[in-house]
């Protein structure tokens, strides 16, 4: 392959192809892969042991293929990352939050994958183990704890194990002060947080159904025999369940949503035995949360024609039914300013909220109603708020990092205003903010609209039209990637390449309208803002065609997919993570875990036809063309219910079958993981640096 970095004597795996034809809406069409999908699929990602036999050798043929042309990578891949691990904190703790008599945190100690769950007094005194999960790991090859939770009496610990990566979790009860043996719950299929009710008797969690939906919560008396109950049972496979505790601590709240619809139901968490209260009723397209706060609720919502959202007030309080007719504007909506979530406290509200792709923290003092921000000056940078136990409490603690400046944590006091640095990130192999540059520019869309990027580059570094330039985006249910620090991009910009983030339309930078304005029926606007970006920072000078590296994940992976199939020449390469690409036959399938939660955000194409006919317009694995691809790396798990092994391995197959040129395309599946991949925090490291060697190598830099 005398045109491409990437060397190899071996074969390119060809998938056998046993076509399967499909017909809608008068449109014929044929999927040659569809074999792929293993037809016990639910066990699979239970017991990966049962996948079939055919379909386990051609992914083991897929892994060795892989493995052979990126050998030469290696040496790179080992240099990278021990850059990258010498960039970690070899001993480094979360930030001890009170609760009570005792501050909870995480730590990790030299070496250490998974650490350890601690508590210390608040007044000062020896730190407690409460959960050593390194050793725990032990021996597993997949590993995740997926949550810890400490009974309100501070005596027990629950905590929820997953060893498949499949997002099934094992829930176990322990002594709160480490001392004693675990006891296992019978919970052997929880799904997010384990919920304490306030007598510390009873356990909380949703149970997934048999095809992976998170649909029932159900509830436990953990130290007694006999059987779970069910508290909340969801009926439409469309909306997902989860459950949690108010602000205040004082009800156990179960929240249904779609990804434009929400129902709030809550339980006294003093009578964790009773029913649950619907708060207000589902209505198609109203979103809605609720913060109690002096015995009135206070409503971050969509409702009233909020398009970014407000907070409206109700003298209802949580555990009883609300008419949204009686809700008052309380912060008022304010076109293009998109409030993202609000915290209640006994004397405060919080809220943050962001204009212009920039986020801020705003309190409210609720005695006087006076409001300030608490503002920074960066030209990018990434703000969140970090959760705490406390509700009768005027201390909070925010989180604060740009694409140059590493981490940081603050304790504010809302009422004095004061704030104090209690964790800073350091970078042991070292870190000078000084040799970096962030930027914030906007480019034009083809419609003419504005596109945010934040860019990252070594400082000398010039619009010379010589950079390679890696561009990452996302795109899709209103998320929007954050210009944070990661000190694993630094390993690309020191070696002269420029990081870029497309802030697109489908993600909410510049408010819910820009979500609105690429999902669904707009959704190309998604596809082609990215391609627009690369393009115009070809323009720009900040690269060439053919330097840009594409990389995005899941839902991102269906972005570069997309980009792909639609400017091949612009990109020197592509990353696909564990990518959303069979988006037709996967929204067509309502037995799949995400389908019928997924149809508010890409359309219907079993019902609607012109959904039908968008998603065929821009799924990136019918619209493969015969063309010289770059070299393509794409990433897959096993056991991912998310975005199940067989789209990446499809995708995969096609790209490969219509490649004219020689740069390889690549297939990795992780045979012992899921969506996240790898868990530990120096395995999750070795997959990075993976993905940066193949960037590196595509553009020349390896």
């Amino acid at each position: 392959m005398p045109n491409t970095p990437f060397q190899t004597t071996a074969t390119p795996p060809a998938a056998e192809k046993r076509p399967v034809r499909h017909a809608r809406f008068g449109h014929d069409w044929v999927d040659d892969y569809a074999w792929m999908k293993d037809a016990d699929w639910q066990t699979v990602l239970r017991e990966p042991d049962r996948l079939s036999a055919p379909i386990r050798a051609h992914l083991d043929t897929e892994n060795a293929y892989t493995r052979s042309v990126l050998a030469p990578l290696s040496a790179l891949e080992e240099t990278l990352f021990e850059e990258m691990k010498g960039r970690l904190e070899p001993d480094r703790s979360s930030v001890k939050l009170p609760d009570g008599p005792w501050a909870y945190y995480h730590r990790y100690e030299p070496g250490q994958e998974h650490g350890t769950y601690r508590r210390e007094p608040v007044g000062g005194g020896d730190a407690q183990v409460m959960l050593d999960a390194e050793s725990l790991a032990e021996g597993q090859s997949f590993f995740d704890v997926s949550d810890v939770s400490h009974s309100p009496d501070h005596q027990h610990l629950a905590y929820g194990i997953d060893t498949k990566g499949a997002e099934n979790s094992a829930v176990y009860i322990a002594p709160a002060d480490g001392s004693g043996e675990a006891r296992f719950t019978g919970i052997d299929t929880a799904a997010g947080a384990l919920v304490w009710g306030a007598k510390s008797r009873t356990l909380f969690w949703v149970e997934r159904d048999a095809n992976q939906r998170p649909s029932t919560v159900r509830r436990k008396r953990v130290f007694e025999d006999g059987e779970a109950a069910v508290v909340y049972s969801e009926t439409d496979p469309g909306f997902f369940v989860g459950v949690g505790s108010s602000d205040d601590d004082r009800h156990i709240v179960i929240s249904a949503h779609d990804h434009t619809t929400s129902e709030v139901w809550a339980v006294d968490a003093s009578q964790p035995d009773g029913e649950a209260v619907c708060f207000a009723p589902r209505r198609r397209g109203i979103e809605y949360s609720v913060a109690p706060q002096g015995g009135a609720s206070y409503v971050h919502s969509n409702d009233q024609d909020a398009v970014d959202f407000a907070v409206f007030r109700s003298d209802t309080p949580l555990g009883e039914r609300s008419d949204p007719a009686e809700w008052e504007p309380f912060i008022p909506h304010q076109p293009g300013r998109l409030i993202l979530g609000l915290d209640s406290y006994s004397g405060h509200l919080v809220r943050l909220e962001r204009e212009d792709a920039l986020p801020r923290i705003v309190i409210r003092e609720m005695s006087s109603g006076e409001e300030h921000a608490i503002e920074m000056d960066e030209p990018a940078y990434s703000l969140g708020l970090v959760g705490g136990y406390e509700y009768d409490t005027t201390t909070i603690h925010y989180s604060y990092s740009s694409p140059t400046t590493p981490g940081s944590v603050y304790r504010y006091d809302m009422a004095t205003r004061e704030r104090e640095l209690v964790k800073r990130q350091s970078v042991p192999s070292g870190h000078d903010p000084a040799d970096y540059v962030t930027e914030r520019i906007t480019v034009r869309a083809r419609d003419g609209e504005g596109i945010p990027v934040t860019l990252l580059y070594k400082r000398g570094i010039k619009p010379d039209g010589t950079n390679p330039l890696l561009l990452y985006g996302y795109g899709s249910y209103g998320h929007t990637i954050p210009a944070d620090f990661r000190t694993t991009r630094l390993s690309l910009v020191d070696r002269g390449m420029v990081y870029a983030i497309a802030h697109i339309r489908g993600g909410m930078a510049k408010g819910y309208a820009w979500y609105e304005a690429g999902k669904g029926a707009t959704k190309t606007n998604t596809f082609n803002d990215y391609v627009d970006a690369g393009r115009a920072l070809v323009e720009l000078g900040w690269t060439a065609r053919g330097k840009v590296v594409a990389h995005g994940g899941s839902a991102g992976g269906l972005l570069v997919g997309a980009a792909l199939n639609q400017d091949p020449a612009l990109f020197g390469a592509v990353i696909g993570a564990v990518p959303f690409v069979d988006v037709l036959n996967t929204m067509s399938d309502g037995e799949l875990p995400l389908t019928p939660p997924e149809w508010p955000e890409w359309g219907n194409p079993l019902e609607d036809e012109a959904a039908f006919q968008t998603i065929l317009s821009y799924s990136p694995y019918e619209n493969v063309q015969t063309a010289d691809y770059p070299p393509v790396l794409v990433t897959g798990g096993l056991t991912d219910p998310r975005v199940t092994y067989w789209e990446p391995a499809k995708w995969a197959a096609v790209l490969r079958e219509h490649q004219t040129g020689d740069a390889p395309i690549l297939l990795k599946m992780n045979m012992d993981a899921g969506h996240q991949g790898e868990k530990g925090r120096y395995a999750s490291l070795k997959e990075t640096a993976a993905e940066y060697a193949f960037a590196l190598a595509a553009v020349g830099l390896g």
